[in-house]
Formats: C-alpha cells, structure tokens, sequence
C-alpha cells in the first residue's frame, strides 16, 4: 500500500541526483507517450488492413490540419506545465492553485473556439492541399468527429500537463494506458465488427479520450494536500492570464508555425501521389515512436528545470542538464540502431503491399540518424522551457521549419525534376527534415550555452 502510495505521489525534483530523478520522471512519461502515439497508430493499421491503403492514406492526410487546430492547446498545456513546476518547486500553494485554475478555464474557452472554427476551415484547407478527390471526404469526416469530440483530448493533455507539473508522471501514464486499451478495441469493434470506416476510429478516439480526461480530473480533485480545487479559483485573475499567456503563447506559436510548414510540405508531398502519401504516414507513425523519448526527455527537462529554478537551485539545473542530455542521446543511439535493423519489418505492420514498404522503409532510414540530433534540441529547448523562456526555442524552431526545412524540400524537388521524376525526388521531404534537424540542434545547443534563459524566472519578475 506505501509503494502505491508513493508511485502515485507527485516527485520533488529539487532533491536527489538529478540523472536518477530525471530517468525516474521520463519512465512513465514515455510509456505514456508511446502509448498516446498508439491512438494514431493503431487507427493506421486498423484501416489500412480493413479498408485499404487509400484509407490509410486519408487518415495521415488528416494530421497537418489536426495539429494546425491544436495549437490553442499546446500554448495552454506548456504555459501551465511551467507555472506549476516553478510555484510547486517554490512551496506558494496559492499561487499554485491560481494557476491551475486558469489553466482549466482557459482550455474550457479554447474548445469552444475550436469547435466554432472547425467546420469553416476544414474543407477549405483539404482543397488548398491538393487533397486526392479519392480521399477528400474520408479526410473531412475523420477531422470533423475529432474535432466536435476535441474537449476529451484537450482537457486530458491540459490536466496531464498539470500533474507532470507537479512532479507525476504516473497517473497520467495509468489513465493513458486504460484509454489507449479502450481505443484498440472500439476500433476493432466500429472499423471490423460495424464497417464505420475512418469515420469509425475517429469516433473510437473521441470516447477514448474523455475517459482519460475524466479520470485526470478526478485525480487532482483528490490532491487537496497540494493545492486546492475550488470555483473561486477558476476565474482567471490578470497576471495569472498573462504568465499563462507569456509562457505558453510562444510554444503555441511554435505549434502553428510548425504545423503550418507541414501543410505546405504536405501540399509538395501529396503532388507524389496515393503511394507516397500513404508510405509519408507509414514514416511518421513510426517517427512517432521514435521520437518519443526526445518529447518525454524534454517534457522532463522542463519539470526539472522549473522546479529548481523555483526552489532557486540553479547549479542542479546545470548538472542535470549535464546528465539529462547524455541518457537521452544515449537512448536515441539505440533507437536508431533497431530502427535501421528491424524497420523494414515495422513498416509491414501496416499495409501488405511490398512496394509500400520498400518506399517507407528507404524514407525512414534518411531520418534515422537525425533522432540523435532531437535529443539534444528538445532537452536543452525543454530546460530553457523550465525556467520561462518559451521564445528562444521558438524563434529556433521558425527558423529551421520555415526558413530552412520548406524551401529545402521544394528546392530539392525542383532540381530533381526529370521525365521520369517531373515532380521531383520524392525523398526531398525527409532530406530537408534531416538538415533542419541538425541545424536546430547546433544553433540550440548554442543559445543554452549563452545562457540567456537564466534571466527569464517567473518568480523573478
């Protein structure tokens, strides 16, 4: 009964040694990750077995625009993970449960927009992106159930984001697991059993996430130890709104940004035809994976920054960036290793025609080498995060994807360009994804060791 106790208790990250606590943080945080990436995943193979590749090819089509609309929620979801770490690192119970309380009305408002906004702008963009008329429509109901069911999946990551706040990484993962469990078999049910489609593993997410999203909430209901959950609180008060907005606000616009270049890139990559466009998400669905420990290691970096930036200990914020970075790397090396042995067998996993897998599969190992490269951009970007410098990894991340990663790929493809390639070499698009990955994490590695971010303490100003 102590040992549950105590793997459900938030950590403090401002004792012990900080390779441990961090490695100890990441555990949950990347099983939970990879678990979440499991949604999309498991949606891909469903309709790629079950419907067929154009089905497959619909779902990942989908993705830009989905994240293009989640931006709100990334904004809201980092500008909380770091007021809480850095008020909980600090001990100020009543600031902490401003902030949290912000954090949860601000999400409420964000849903409304979303679900205003959604049905305007999904169609419109499908076309802008040269969208195959073979797959427009699946396209459009995928993204329609998802987003009219958007408050399951935005109120989950807002409140997951709270609690790795607060130094618990194992709740969130325990409420993903039993959701992601949830979403596998109600797609097996409406996709298998009810023949519903693409529209059936939209609808399979939609449920899955408002059960992780409930029970979340239930467990910061009971963390009245902590902070308190109370309606008083939930009215935004204006310096908290701005601290959420000062923080979280450039992380949203790095979102959009992002997202942004991946509907242009989408458009160049949807010029290639049904076969590369389906072979594109079979990529990045296992990119997915393989980047997970780089997001879990630099969601960690973050907790642990904040927090010791809040219990003012900045020489263990040092060391543990120190030791962070290294596991990380260390992690990622191997993960390249087995993705350049085994990937040919993972791309099988989702679609049955051997040309689709020889094209991911050579897609793939271009990209292999950069996860290493993530490593050290989100970790070094996530201890930057921590202490209230949202805008450097920002201003990093326009520069490499729009200046650098979009006009890299269109200029690729208009040099390769031939009677047999008039379009160009297809690999133009994970090339480009390659260079801006290095590239990012050389000019981040740089502005950490300039260490600018060190004056950038909520607690401070």
């Amino acid at each position: 009964m102590n040992f549950l106790k105590k793997l459900f208790a938030p950590i403090d990250m401002t004792q012990g040694r900080p390779g441990k606590q961090i490695v100890a943080f990441t555990i949950p945080m990347l099983i939970g990750n990879i678990a979440q990436q499991l949604y999309n995943t498991v949606d891909s193979i469903i309709v790629g077995h079950y419907v067929g590749d154009n089905a497959l090819a619909a779902v990942g089509s989908a993705g830009p625009i989905l994240n293009l609309l989640l931006v709100l929620f990334v904004g809201v979801s980092v500008g909380a993970g770091i007021m809480v770490s850095q008020y909980f690192g600090a001990r100020q119970r009543e600031e902490l449960s401003k902030s949290i309380g912000c954090c949860i009305t601000m999400t409420f408002v964000s849903i409304l927009f979303v679900m205003i906004l959604a049905p305007f702008v999904t169609m419109p963009l499908l076309r802008l992106l040269n969208t195959p008329v073979s797959i427009i429509g699946w396209c459009d109901s995928y993204l329609m159930i998802l987003f009219m069911g958007i408050a399951g999946s935005a109120f989950y990551n807002i409140l997951g984001g709270v609690l790795r706040g607060l130094g618990d990484s194992v709740s969130a993962l325990v409420y993903l697991l039993v959701a992601t469990a949830l979403n596998i078999v109600l797609d097996l049910l409406f996709v298998a059993g009810f023949g519903m489609g693409v529209a059936g593993v939209a609808l399979a997410t939609v449920i899955a996430q408002w059960i992780s999203a409930f029970l979340a909430f239930l467990k910061l209901c009971k963390m009245r130890d902590i902070f308190d959950m109370d309606k008083k609180y939930l009215k935004p008060q204006k310096q908290m709104l701005i601290n959420l907005l000062r923080l979280g606000l450039p992380s949203g616009v790095t979102q959009a940004i992002f997202s942004m270049s991946m509907i242009v890139v989408q458009s160049l990559t949807n010029s290639f035809g049904e076969q590369f466009i389906a072979a594109n998400v079979i990529v990045m669905r296992v990119d997915g994976f393989a980047m997970m420990p780089a997001f879990s290691f630099g969601t960690a970096m973050t907790t642990y920054s904040g927090q010791n930036i809040g219990a003012n200990r900045m020489d263990r914020v040092v060391q543990g960036t120190k030791e962070g970075t290294f596991i990380a790397m260390a992690t990622s090396a191997v993960i390249t290793l087995l993705i350049l042995l085994f990937g040919r067998g993972l791309m099988s996993i989702f679609t049955d025609t051997p040309e689709l897998v020889e094209l991911s599969f050579d897609m793939m190992k271009i990209l292999a080498v950069g996860y290493i490269a993530m490593e050290v951009t989100q970790c070094l970007s996530g201890v930057m995060r921590g202490a209230g410098d949202t805008v450097t990894p920002m201003w990093i991340s326009m520069v490499t994807t729009v200046a650098i990663r979009v006009p890299l790929a269109y200029g690729i493809a208009y040099m390769t360009r031939s009677s047999e390639l008039p379009n160009g070499n297809s690999a133009c698009i994970f090339i480009s994804l390659l260079i801006s990955w290095i590239l990012g994490a050389t000019i981040t590695a740089v502005f950490y060791r300039l260490g600018f971010w060190k004056k950038k303490a909520l607690l401070s100003s």
